[in-house]
């Protein structure tokens, strides 16, 4: 990608050779698709712990500015189930300020992320990890779906996942059969509508068909009306938070989550897209517009909000191909919420629960997880971890586990890719050489070990036990580099600490075809002073014939050979 596009909105580049017929398509895949964050935002907005307006002003303020500045075609932006966990867990631990203020600095974060260039490195986050978040995410929305299904009245679902079902057994007794019907029939339209049309949503077609239904039998089940009042028609003034620094510095950690997931959730919805479109977003744009609509949505009374995969997908099968169909759908979502806002407290929060639990079965993703299970045990291990400890204990740790887990799963692996052994006189007699046909004799008293694989510090003990186990030390030890490509510092400082003692045991190392980034970092490093400049040899036939001079010096001189002899 050129540079001076690196930092360009999709909008303008798209805007370019712009149709009035796909102008049409925009628009009218913008009413779709804002007809279906509808209820979605409603839903992910109670699901979080706050009131149903404060989706809608998500869907509204951030759905615009991340189709305006985004560095996705087709992106769409708003609340997602993804952040139902974080949220909550915010909420009930520093309440709606808190929140507001988390928001805030995740915003700043993920415009750091974008002007940092980290739009591709957040691509290298593990699979297994991001499958086993996002499974967690949706038990934990579906458990928090509980009480609306059975019209449990009940107080407040509690945050933590055991003490839920506990709770939810006290109370099994206050079931409302009229809420577990309307929920059943919520969930069997959404799967089912689509025999019938699929360029009406279902899940409006639910909240329509339910909500209609508990008005015509007035029935007994409690609706967001009941539990919230009734929506503002009309968005909020802008606030800051009032937030002191001692409270902002314990609002780091959940504002960190925020950003990450963020960053997760919006790029992979955009990779995603890419592949239906066969086009190519900008990522450290696309980063940069989350983060400038993660400021701007809090400070309407919004909560955090990323690219939806779900919307994304919707928006493209019904035509949007550029940002135009992303702002149509945030007016479509304005204009309901000004004009028919006020009806949205009849909705039924059993038709909610309907809705989010189609929505967790479909974050789950079951097949892909338990394709999971049969890869290697490392990624099955980060997988389960991951999985139940945002289930059992919290998102952020899972995430702060899982990232540290694989990190360390992956050195583990790179470290046992990575060996030393002893090339015999029949190894180098069928090996021979590119430049001078056979190879030397080895001179008695001469050993090569060869290093394969990157030396860096998982690796470093495997090399030093591998010497550590020579019962006799040779005279000359040549170190053959060719297929390390890289060393770090712990590998600098163990090749220093086996020159060392080897002097000290009277055998002298000598270095063999080092590669450019290990050769530019040895130089840079006390080793080159330690081995001599001259003792590293550009290929394993100057090895050797160094090691016979050696040698021959020593039998001369004593001591370990022309170093000692000049000195």
């Amino acid at each position: 990608m050129p540079q001076r596009g690196r930092y360009i909105p999709k909008l303008v580049t798209t805007l370019h050779g712009y149709t009035r017929e796909q102008l049409v398509r925009d628009l009218i895949a913008g009413v779709i698709v804002g007809i279906v964050a509808l209820p979605l935002s409603i839903a992910f907005a109670i699901a979080s712990g706050v009131t149903p307006d404060r989706g809608l002003y998500t869907a509204i303020v951030a759905g615009f500015i991340i189709s305006a500045l985004g560095g996705s075609r087709v992106q769409i932006g708003g609340p997602t189930g993804a952040f139902v966990v974080i949220v909550y867990g915010i909420v009930q631990r520093y309440g709606v300020g808190g929140l507001t203020a988390a928001t805030l600095m995740a915003g700043v974060l993920l415009i750091g992320f974008g002007f940092a260039r980290l739009g591709t490195t957040i691509r290298f986050i593990p699979h297994p990890l991001i499958t086993g978040f996002t499974a967690g995410i949706a038990v934990i929305i579906a458990s928090g779906e509980v009480k609306d299904a059975l019209g449990l009245r009940m107080g407040a679902v509690p945050a933590e996942f055991i003490e839920r079902f506990h709770v939810f057994a006290q109370n099994i007794h206050s079931v409302n059969w009229a809420a577990v019907a309307l929920c059943v029939a919520s969930v069997l339209i959404i799967v089912l509508w689509p025999r019938v049309s699929r360029r009406i949503p279902g899940p409006l077609v639910a909240l329509l068909a339910t909500t209609i239904a508990a008005r015509l039998f007035s029935l007994d089940v409690e609706t967001i009306g009941s539990r919230f009042g009734t929506l503002a028609a009309s968005l909020p003034h802008p606030v800051l938070p009032h937030l002191s620094f001692a409270e902002a510095t314990t609002l780091v950690r959940p504002a960190f989550t925020i950003a990450l997931l963020g960053a997760i959730e919006s790029l992979l919805s955009a990779v995603v897209s890419d592949g239906m479109i066969g086009g190519r977003h900008r990522s450290n744009m696309e980063l940069v517009a989350q983060g400038v609509a993660n400021i701007a949505s809090p400070l309407f009374g919004g909560i955090p909000a990323t690219g939806a995969i779900a919307r994304t997908a919707t928006n493209i099968k019904n035509g949007g191909r550029t940002p135009i169909a992303g702002m149509a759908h945030a007016v479509t979502v304005l204009l309901v919420t000004l004009f028919f806002g006020r009806w949205a407290a009849l909705i039924p929060m059993a038709t909610l629960a309907g809705i989010l639990l189609v929505v967790a079965y479909q974050m789950s993703e079951w097949r892909v997880f338990r394709a999971e299970l049969t890869s290697p045990r490392s990624d099955v291990l980060v997988l389960v971890a991951t999985f139940l400890l945002t289930v059992l204990v919290d998102l952020t740790v899972a995430i702060e586990v899982g990232m540290v887990l694989a990190a360390f799963l992956f050195m583990r692996r790179m470290a046992n890719m990575t060996n030393v052994s002893l090339m015999t006189p029949e190894m180098l007699d069928e090996e021979g050489s590119d430049e001078l046909g056979a190879l030397p004799a080895l001179p008695p008293g001469v050993e090569i070990y060869e290093i394969n694989g990157p030396f860096f510090f998982g690796a470093a003990e495997t090399f030093k036990d591998t010497l550590a186990r020579v019962a006799r030390k040779p005279r000359v030890l040549v170190l053959r580099m060719r297929r390390v490509p890289v060393i770090d510092a712990t590998g600098l400082h163990t090749l220093t600490d086996v020159v060392r003692r080897s002097r000290g045991d009277g055998t002298l190392v000598l270095l063999s075809e080092v590669q450019d980034q290990p050769l530019q970092a040895l130089r840079r490093s006390i080793l080159i002073e330690e081995i001599g400049e001259e003792h590293l040899c550009p290929t394993l036939d100057a090895a050797i014939a160094r090691a016979r001079e050696e040698l021959e010096l020593q039998d001369v001189f004593g001591g370990t050979g022309r170093r000692d002899a000049i000195a």
